[in-house]
């Protein structure tokens, strides 16, 4: 029989996929899926609007750091995901601000309904907070993967959807969200997202940040790529190549003079996501730029229409060229015209 640490080391990658950053030990301070609750707390100290909610996994998203310093602000709603954001919906009609937070393909995909008709139709302030997006539950399979949700959520009006990129940024964007006066969903990565924010940055709705300068290409990335993206920019740079690096973490509204910007003064722009590359952050960008009527080189990087295979979540970047190498490796192919 194999054991608990061993199951833990099969999960988080064999030696030849994994990066250090993912061994049990590292400061989950530094870990977005674990300063939430913790920031959630600080924030409740001077606002008692905020109220948080999960569907039995505040160990999962740390909301349990919540309920230890306010639990009469802290609900947890059993295995019943639409119930709890109906319920957080009442909440927000009464006045309260409320954080709703499952696992991405929970909160995305069985409680599209209830964000679309009790939250965003009402135009309600709730926080739907979907942890673990993307391939990050590895071995769980299709049913925990969440890869359709950015183009799910952004196809709901008056939705607001934003990915953290790291620690530093989840902080930001809670505090953003605390006068934020539409409903929001927002995208959290595995928690083992290594620094991209030194400190914590100043957000606008709708205002991409620009982290690299280049002339080459531009490469629009959000939430859990934009640290491998930054890397295959120095690896692009060794050989030459000055890319442009955009962190679009608001999806929807998304930045389009910042997608404009991209296409005109460098010619050429790739977008990054780890997300299923139908109706996503490409979608997005691709729309923008067919509304412009311009026409750069242009390709959707991420994964493709497809159901992912199960593996650890390193093995699947791997796979998908979705590391930095890969992400470098795709960005020349661009500039050189060929797709692999």
């Amino acid at each position: 029989m194999t054991s608990t640490q061993d199951q833990a080391a099969i999960f988080n990658g064999t030696a030849a996929f994994k990066d250090s950053r993912s061994v049990d030990g590292t400061d989950t301070r530094t870990m977005p899926a674990f300063v939430l609750g913790e920031e959630l707390a600080e924030l409740a100290e001077v606002d008692p609007r905020i109220v948080v909610l999960t569907a039995d996994l505040g160990r999962s998203n740390r909301s349990t750091d919540f309920a230890a310093r306010h639990p009469n602000r802290f609900v947890n709603v059993g295995i019943a995901e639409k119930n709890m954001i109906t319920v957080a919906a009442g909440m927000a009609a009464g006045g309260l601000v409320p954080f709703a937070a499952t696992f991405g393909s929970f909160a995305a995909l069985l409680c599209a309904e209830q964000i679309r008709t009790d939250c965003a139709y009402p135009d309600l302030p709730v926080r739907v907070v979907g942890h673990h997006s993307g391939m990050s539950m590895g071995f769980y399979g299709t049913s925990h993967h969440s890869l359709e949700d950015l183009a799910m959520m952004r196809s709901i009006a008056d939705l607001t959807v934003v990915a953290a990129t790291d620690a530093n940024h989840l902080r930001a964007l809670l505090r953003l969200s605390l006068e934020h006066p539409h409903a929001m969903y927002l995208r959290l990565g595995r928690g083992r997202d290594p620094e991209v924010y030194a400190e914590v940055p100043e957000l606008v709705v709708g205002k991409a940040l620009t982290l690299r300068e280049g002339t080459d290409l531009t490469v629009i990335a959000t939430g859990s790529e934009v640290a491998p993206t930054m890397q295959a920019a120095d690896d692009l740079a060794a050989r030459g190549i000055e890319a442009r690096v955009v962190d679009m973490w608001t999806i929807s509204p998304l930045d389009r003079s910042a997608v404009l910007a991209a296409a005109r003064e460098t010619g050429a722009v790739l977008t990054v996501e780890e997300a299923n590359v139908t109706g996503g952050l490409g979608s997005a960008v691709a729309e923008c730029l067919l509304d412009a009527g311009i026409a750069p080189r242009f390709r959707r990087h991420g994964v493709p229409d497809e159901h992912v295979p199960v593996g650890p979540p390193a093995a699947l970047y791997a796979h998908y060229r979705l590391d930095g190498v890969g992400i470098a490796a795709v960005a020349r192919e661009l500039l050189e015209g060929n797709r692999s």
